[in-house]
């Protein structure tokens, strides 16, 4: 295992204190911005939140995945005295976050169950001899009485909790570990305390703020749009040559993110992809620790690995050029969906968000929430979470302005860059349609007292003579064969709105279908039912709009949203010129050469936006490579000749 400790490489000098360490509050957090990470000036609000900081406040920010919630600690810990603390519940990524640190000459440690007793020493004696700038944590390590100890006998510039939502047993990623935060205000109540998370509903933020003590703190809500990822649902019909289909017209070569809900779906379509010339790698809680290890490496140092998962995995995965996102079942909750999607595009390059969802989706998981452990409270919530989810699939509004409704912010316009917004999808009056599926559904139970799957009522609209037809004589039903004007798959469409809107429920183990309070107002024709009539497919439109609001330096290394102002933004997202385009390659073969040689990933090196900007208008000295966003003092002494070597090949 690679040190734990990061200093500076031993070929380039490092960052003397008096470079990173200033004394002037504001001022100095911008000259670290440039200095250290390579930007010019911060996006919108990180300025204010880390001012705040810097000044001893405290803060809670919500901020979207890719918004440079990092800085937003980074820089104040570097700009007081002491050593910034971490406190992450990424134990397996920890590695690659101090790796990204040191190639910006910070100097970086971790402490956490994975290392041994001589690691942990290295790091406690660099903490105390004030030697760190940054200690990660994980939030176990805090229950530890000498980890209690060591904070005690060192200098603390602040205590950062990053993805605070695991505090929240409302949010979707609850960890008890989490619940022993709000003893470090306690204990130190003269460090200021920031809190930061990218999925938070106003009920999460709330118990967010009750649970960490911030009542008393700054509460800094970022807008959470993500202009670049373009949000797709499609009805599920073939889903691993939907899948194929996909990465085939739109991200050959492209590293992605595909999530299934089981294990045993996960190791069926990495097998499938890998068949079909793709290279994709498993990952789940199945597989022993070395292989998930070795897998997540490959997928954060290696270009065009797609990793398919049980959401597991991708928890602070900071690889910025994720190209795509895919869904093969349904999230259990938005703030799932949202976080699962935001580790696309970190880079402000266009992404995609795709998802593929069916009736059956919508089955299992009521049926995993009825069999779920806990209360009534506790699957009543569950089912909140699935039915918000539900609303966003069947939507036929714009899917960014329902995505951003949930979490308490309005548009006032359609976002342009969604499947509604390119295809608009129409409605059409299901009431008539409902009136016969309830009707099988309530003939079946008052008649025979049978309850059936939505196979089974499908065939009996359908008039098919199954065997299983046959054999309960549904063919003599006066519902069988009266839906003859809808096919296979607008019958199982119907089912599936039924559900979202209330007028079928899904029970026991079987998944069988019955009546709600509500359906008896469809069966008596005093309640219309309108339904999402699925568009055609439709070619992907050119993400012509996702670039004016992405920014150049949506994510450094160590997390960093700033940028260089307008110019480099354009740049970062346009697409390469013809001449440009062999550059950008040269520079994309210089960095891997690199990366495999340090053991670090590509990224850490320098961002894919960043050779973008290189390749386009190609600097011919060090003083013009230094005007590029995202290329700091550090890593221009370090690799500044290189590039200009590779450039003059």
């Amino acid at each position: 295992m690679t040190s734990p400790l990061v200093d500076s490489p031993a070929d380039a000098p490092p960052l003397a204190d008096s470079d990173v360490r200033l004394t002037d509050g504001a001022s100095d957090a911008a000259r670290v911005l440039r200095r250290v990470f390579g930007y010019e000036s911060f996006r919108d609000g990180q300025q204010e939140i880390i001012d705040h900081v810097v000044g001893g406040g405290d803060a809670l920010v919500l901020m979207p995945t890719g918004g440079g919630k990092s800085l937003c600690y980074q820089i104040p810990a570097l700009v007081r005295p002491g050593t910034g603390v971490v406190v992450s519940p990424l134990i397996a990524l920890m590695q690659d976050q101090v790796d990204a640190l040191r190639a910006l000459g910070v100097r970086a440690g971790f402490l956490n169950s994975t290392q041994e007793f001589d690691e942990r020493r290295e790091v406690e004696s660099a903490f105390l001899a004030g030697e760190l700038d940054l200690l990660y944590l994980a939030p176990e390590r805090l229950r530890v009485d000498a980890t209690v100890t060591l904070l005690d006998q060192g200098t603390i510039a602040l205590f950062a909790i990053d993805e605070a939502h695991c505090v929240a047993q409302w949010g979707h990623d609850f960890r008890p570990d989490y619940l022993l935060l709000s003893e470090l205000r306690e204990r130190w109540p003269d460090v200021p305390t920031v809190a930061l998370t990218a999925t938070a509903t106003p009920a999460t933020h709330t118990e967010i703020t009750s649970r960490l003590g911030l009542e008393g703190a700054r509460h800094f809500v970022a807008d959470f749009d993500r202009p670049n990822i373009q949000y797709r649902i499609v009805s599920k019909k073939e889903p691993k040559a939907q899948l194929l289909a996909l990465l085939r017209a739109e991200h050959t070569g492209d590293a992605g993110i595909v999530y299934c809900l089981s294990r045993s779906s996960v190791e069926k379509i990495a097998e499938f992809l890998v068949a079909n010339g793709i290279a994709a790698l498993p990952y789940h809680a199945g597989l022993d620790a070395r292989t998930r290890a070795e897998h997540q490496a490959r997928f954060l140092r290696e270009d065009g690995i797609v990793m398919v998962a049980t959401i597991a995995f991708g928890m602070g995965i900071d690889k910025p050029d994720v190209r795509f996102v895919a869904h093969l079942d349904l999230p259990k909750s938005v703030e799932g969906y949202y976080q699962e999607t935001g580790r696309a595009g970190r880079d402000g390059l266009p992404s995609t968000a795709w998802l593929a969802y069916g009736l059956q989706d919508v089955v299992q998981l009521r049926k995993l929430i009825d069999a779920s452990a806990g209360d009534l409270t506790h699957r009543r919530r569950l089912s909140a979470h699935l039915d918000a989810m539900l609303a966003l699939c069947e939507t036929v509004e714009c899917r960014r302005t329902g995505l951003l409704a949930y979490f308490g912010q309005q548009r006032t316009a359609p976002c342009g860059n969604c499947d509604t917004c390119l295809t608009p999808p129409r409605t059409w009056d299901g009431t008539i349609a409902a009136q016969k599926l309830l009707s099988a559904v309530l003939r079946l139970q008052r008649e025979r007292r049978q309850k059936f799957g939505a196979g089974h009522l499908v065939d009996i609209l359908l008039g098919r003579k199954t065997a299983k037809v046959i054999q309960r004589d549904h063919d003599t039903l006066k519902v069988f064969g009266v839906g003859t004007e809808l096919g296979e798959p607008e019958w199982r469409g119907v089912v599936r709105q039924l559900l979202v809107q209330g007028l079928l429920a899904v029970e026991g183990e079987h998944g069988t279908l019955v009546l709600t309070d509500t359906s008896a107002d469809v069966l008596r024709g005093q309640r219309t039912v309108l339904m999402r009539r699925e568009p055609e497919p439709a070619a992907r439109a050119a993400s012509t709009s996702t670039g004016t609001a992405a920014s150049a330096g949506t994510a450094t290394s160590a997390g960093t949203a700033a940028s260089k102002g307008t110019r480099s933004r354009r740049v970062a997202v346009a697409e390469l010129s013809e001449e440009a385009m062999p550059v950008f390659e040269r520079l994309r073969a210089w960095r891997a050469a690199v990366a495999k040689e340090q053991g670090v990933p590509a990224y850490v090196i320098f961002h894919d936006a960043t050779l973008r900007e290189i390749a386009s208008r190609p600097p011919a000295t060090l003083a013009e490579l230094s005007t590029i966003s995202g290329v700091g003092e550090h890593k221009l002494a370090r690799y500044g000749q290189q590039i200009l070597d590779t450039l003059a090949e």
